[in-house]
């Protein structure tokens, strides 16, 4: 079951770790995943309708 649970979590380039959800807000519909390394920040904007990726947020 730990095996399914891998494929599904969205994961860093570069250091492979699991991303976490820092910041959701259901109101608005943004949701923002991070990399505990601050390597990789991922943000969903439902106005776009896409996903904006950011590196290195150091």
């Amino acid at each position: 079951m730990k095996r399914w649970l891998s494929i599904f979590n969205e994961r860093c380039p570069k250091c492979k770790t699991a991303l976490d959800v820092s910041k959701s807000n259901a109101l608005q519909g943004k949701v923002v995943k991070t990399c505990p390394n601050l390597h990789y920040k991922k943000e969903y904007h439902p106005a776009l309708e896409t996903y904006i990726e950011h590196d290195d947020m150091k």
